[in-house]
């Protein structure tokens, strides 16, 4: 056997070979990602939100109930009020302004009321000037205006100046009184001292137009008077007259007479027919003080309480969620048909200028 001869009985080695074997998996260096593993990145993100989120709303209400529960420091508790600065000057000679603009009602009442009390809890306010933009409304509101401005008068011992713009009419006026002096810009309507009630009468509509005979069953003959179902008789005015009408009127005239010390009641009787003054007129009758706008107020207000280089304030409403919350809550249970229905049905006694009579 010559050396090129292989014995078939040796064993085999394998040949050495280069040759990649295809039939192994290859390497991938990108390999695929799993499917939905982009979703399962992203909700995952999303709950982890979800529970900061409502970890943070938690302490915002326990925080805010803290707030409500307990007090804020500085003088007063957190009352839904934040303070405006209008004119700068020493944070420790105050003059708060509280405005009083549109009709009077519930809510202007309470909205004052609020104002007052801020300013009544800060040591640092010295004096008051209620800025009045008001042709009047309700009775009973526009007397507890007065109440409150007085209350504050006699338990700080604080002067207040009365600041009329536009229109300060009746209810406007009758506020005003309870204030120390009265300045009015030159082109304020004032005045309009007294009372007056109004009501619908739809007995024609029902019963002609609409074919519908309203019944009415009542303990007394006194019971429904005024009523819309029928024109009132001349002793159903003069019960009213003498009931409603008359008692309003001499309050708001007793109320005058002691806000303006310089007019005798007989002559705030002679003024007290319904008639509107300007500026001018109203300080030659002796209803308002001084004429001048806002800086002049500023000035006279700084006398009055012997302050100089005060810082003039207002209050605003707080920003909040909450009370966007609120606002649309009660938007939305606003039921348009009972309130037409309360205003045609309800007799309303008000100290109301209206310009469009």
């Amino acid at each position: 056997m010559d050396d090129f001869t292989q014995d078939p009985n040796a064993p085999q080695t394998p040949p050495a070979t280069n040759i990649p074997d295809f039939t192994a998996p290859m390497y991938n260096p990108y390999p695929k990602k799993k499917k939905g593993s982009g979703w399962k990145i992203f909700w995952g993100i999303v709950i982890t939100l979800s529970v900061l989120a409502n970890g943070i709303m938690f302490i915002g209400i326990i925080a805010m109930g803290a707030v409500l529960s307990g007090g804020s420091g500085g003088g007063y508790h957190d009352d839904g009020l934040e303070e405006r600065i209008l004119m700068d000057g020493s944070h420790r000679q105050k003059i708060a302004v509280i405005n009083l603009v549109g009709i009077i009602d519930g809510e202007m009442s309470k909205w004052v009321n609020m104002q007052v009390e801020r300013a009544e809890n800060d040591t640092n306010v010295k004096a008051l000037i209620l800025r009045i933009n008001s042709p009047g409304g309700g009775v009973s509101a526009s007397d507890q205006i007065h109440y409150c401005i007085s209350r504050f008068k006699e338990t700080t011992n604080k002067p207040v100046l009365g600041f009329m713009q536009s229109v300060a009419a009746s209810g406007g006026y009758y506020s005003a009184v309870a204030c120390d002096e009265i300045m009015a810009e030159p082109t304020t309507i004032t005045g309009s001292i007294g009372v007056i009630m109004n009501y619908m009468v739809v007995k024609e509509l029902l019963e002609e137009k609409l074919g519908i005979n309203p019944v009415t069953i009542k303990s007394g003959k006194r019971k429904d008077w005024p009523s819309m179902f029928h024109e009132p008789t001349d002793e159903q005015k003069t019960y009213l007259s003498e009931k409603i009408i008359t008692p309003a009127y001499d309050r708001f005239v007793n109320l005058v007479d002691e806000g303006r010390p310089n007019l005798a009641e007989h002559e705030v009787r002679q003024l007290a027919d319904g008639s509107i003054f300007t500026a001018p007129e109203a300080m030659d009758k002796g209803l308002i003080d001084e004429v001048g706008y806002f800086d002049a107020a500023v000035t006279k207000i700084e006398e009055m309480a012997h302050l100089s280089n005060a810082r003039i304030v207002e209050y605003n409403q707080k920003f909040s969620v909450w009370s966007i919350m609120g606002a649309q809550s009660k938007k939305g249970t606003i039921n348009i048909e009972s309130e037409l229905l309360d205003k045609l049905a309800a007799p309303r006694l008000l100290y109301l200028w209206d310009g469009k009579e």
